[in-house]
């Protein structure tokens, strides 16, 4: 069974598209079926390709993100995934207020799946640090991969 994950971010071109495609190689690697997206809770850059400091990180270590899209979450999400990871807490109460009552589907913060006592993945859109995000985003992946095994 192909298990639908969505990676949720502020404005979908730093940290979840990093994640959308740092997840969706490892998964292909360990031959795991899933089916994975990126949004934003915001919807400012609908449409644009991943910040390209977040792309030339990934693709330093041989991810690459340049099919990605930004696209906003939609309540309909709730429905269309089994799973929908969190990079922060902001992001968590975001999609909290946009559930839909008759949605189950759980939102979890991507680094509970990380072994960390770290809980949010930092946005790297002002302050820069792309290669610790990276570093995070794959330990988290790993650890998600692992419960989906």
């Amino acid at each position: 069974m192909t298990t639908r994950i969505l990676f949720v971010c502020l404005g979908n071109i730093c940290r979840s598209p990093t994640a959308h495609g740092v997840f969706e190689h490892l998964a292909r690697e360990a031959g795991v079926p899933v089916h994975v997206e990126s949004a934003g809770t915001g919807g400012w850059h609908v449409g644009d390709p991943p910040d390209a400091r977040a792309a030339a990180e990934a693709a330093r270590r041989g991810y690459d993100l340049s099919h990605l899209r930004a696209q906003q979450v939609r309540a309909e999400d709730f429905h269309r995934f089994d799973l929908i990871v969190a990079m922060d807490r902001s992001n968590v109460a975001a999609l909290e207020r946009m559930r839909p009552i008759d949605s189950e589907t759980p939102v979890e913060l991507f680094l509970s799946f990380a072994g960390t006592e770290r809980l949010e993945v930092p946005d790297p859109y002002y302050e820069g640090g792309f290669d610790l995000v990276l570093d995070l985003i794959e330990t988290a992946s790993h650890g998600l991969l692992a419960r989906l095994r």
